[in-house]
């Protein structure tokens, strides 16, 4: 498949980078900075960009990629850290600003061709979004400067004979208004992809690469209901029928009802052979006493998978898992600067080397927005396609410290609560995800005239595309007043309720 390698050098909006380009049909991939040259010749990119990231390029200890990059004969756009590495590593200097240029600045672009391609030159001034401290000083043999910026006389530039291109400021973002038109003329000017990765292509390719990897051996799908895993077994119903069978596991942290209503949509309206599976005992017990929030992840994973190959036996002889992991999940669970990964998933992290099922995961390099748009060229309904997500994990992260029955009951009756509350003011389809926690603390109150010492509720709404970056959502007074009020009042057990404001970074959207 042709595509877009992107190395990652620790930028927050790396992700954003992948996106940009995907929206204009071109399938591309992230990988880590040291990812050794040999492997970038094998994934047989037709460019390369260099991301953005938090270190300086003079730094002893500053991430570096191999500098023989410059010698595969492949278009390379370096971004922010990634255009001053390109230039220190090809004979340039970089030093420390006197002035940082942080936010939005305006940039007056002096060659129209390359990057700049159809752009207006100077006087016109283009508004990007600059976050940086260093600055290119010298530029290498070869290259000139092709937009400058107030602070910045290296803001664009580019090799007169080379494909190497570079920019200071961030294309990816919103707030760079000509930030697409640089990526079109990257990917398209520049490496000469061509917009043919759709959704209806991915169908195709994965379908027959599932074909060839199954063969007539018979694959178990883990399936919980959710947006992933909903589309990972229609998309492998689609290239093997009959040879898949789907389980689902209650695993005793579900919301109210919704065991109930995820078997009942897929005995009613899909073609999937589908096994449920009680397991409320067992996950209860591994969790007994587990307050760590790594610990119980992966003891969930590990339940699971213990699970499914108990279920696999019973089948006969099945070979492979099928997982609706996501590529936000494969991402937070791997370390690309050395350091510990951000959490372990239950589908990524908390896999056992010992497992006896090889793992089928064709989603693995989709955001959720093309997973849903995955799911309606397969022929979901909608109703499948658009709920909000749940982690695999269920109520076991948003419950605070233990869980355990009286816990997962207050938890339960605080959440039907606010679904109900955002389905009828008409917010659940505009926010991303929203849900309750319930805390590990007990704060005092009045009921009743009498003095109370009880739980505290957590609401968490937030927005976002891909789960990657998220803002909380700015949800009406009178609605947050609705669902706190209706919370103390009607579940036993909470004196008070608060409205969770952090972002993603730097939070996470789940609370564990």
């Amino acid at each position: 498949m042709k595509k877009i390698l992107i190395l990652d050098f620790g930028s927050q909006t790396t992700q954003l980078i992948a996106r940009r380009i995907r929206e204009q049909k071109v399938y591309c991939e992230i990988h880590p900075y040291s990812t050794p040259l040999e492997k970038i010749k094998e994934l047989d990119p037709e460019g390369i960009i260099l991301s953005g990231g938090p270190a300086s390029v003079y730094d002893s200890d500053a991430p570096l990629s191999d500098p023989a990059l410059f010698e595969l004969g492949l278009p390379i756009l370096g971004i922010c850290y990634g255009a001053q590495l390109m230039i220190q590593q090809l004979g340039g200097k970089v030093e420390k600003a006197e002035k940082r240029e942080f936010g939005k600045a305006d940039l007056a672009v002096q060659f129209t061709g390359g990057l700049f391609a159809g752009l207006e030159t100077s006087p016109v001034h283009h508004q990007v979004w600059m976050s940086h401290g260093d600055r290119v000083e010298v530029a290498p043999e070869g290259f000139e400067a092709t937009a400058t910026s107030s602070h910045s006389p290296f803001a664009a530039l580019r090799h007169k004979e080379k494909p190497f291109v570079a920019v200071q400021f961030h294309p990816e973002v919103a707030h760079t208004l000509i930030g697409t038109d640089i990526l079109r003329n990257f990917i398209f000017g520049l490496c000469n992809c061509q917009p043919d990765w759709t959704m209806h292509s991915f169908i195709e390719s994965t379908v027959t690469a599932i074909c060839n990897k199954v063969g007539t051996n018979k694959v178990i799908c883990a399936l919980s209901g959710g947006v992933d895993s909903s589309v990972t077994a229609a998309l492998i119903h689609r290239a093997i029928g009959d040879q898949l069978t789907c389980i689902y596991v209650n695993n005793g942290l579900m919301r109210i009802g919704e065991s109930e209503s995820i078997l009942r949509f897929f005995k009613e309206k899909s073609k999937l052979k589908v096994i449920d599976v009680e397991a409320t005992d067992f996950f209860l017990s591994e969790l007994a006493g587990v307050v760590d929030p790594e610990i119980k992840r992966k003891r969930i994973g590990l339940g699971f998978i213990k699970i499914f190959e108990e279920e696999a036996r019973k089948l006969g002889e099945v070979n492979y898992l099928a997982q609706g992991t996501l590529y936000p999940d494969v991402i937070e669970s791997v370390s690309f600067r050395g350091e510990a990964p951000i959490k372990s998933h239950h589908n990524v992290g908390g896999l056992p080397e010992i497992m006896k099922l090889d793992l089928i995961e064709p989603l693995r390099e989709l955001f959720k927005d093309e997973v849903r748009e995955l799911g309606l060229e397969l022929g979901l309904p909608e109703e499948a396609i658009y709920r909000q997500p749940f982690p695999g994990p269920g109520l076991g992260i948003r419950i605070m410290g233990e869980v355990n029955l009286e816990r997962l009951k207050i938890l339960r009756q605080a959440d039907v609560i606010v679904l109900e509350e955002m389905k009828k003011s008409g917010w659940y389809r505009q926010v991303w995800q929203s849900f309750a926690v319930l805390l590990p603390i007990q704060t005092v109150g009045v009921m009743g005239d009498g003095r109370t010492y009880e739980n505290v509720i957590a609401l968490r709404a937030v927005d976002s595309k891909d789960a990657m970056t998220a803002d909380w959502s700015k949800l009406p007074y009178e609605l947050l007043g609705v669902i706190s009020s209706r919370i103390i009042n009607e579940v036993r057990g909470v004196n008070r309720v608060v409205f969770d404001i952090s972002s993603k970074p730097p939070a996470t959207i789940e609370w564990e």
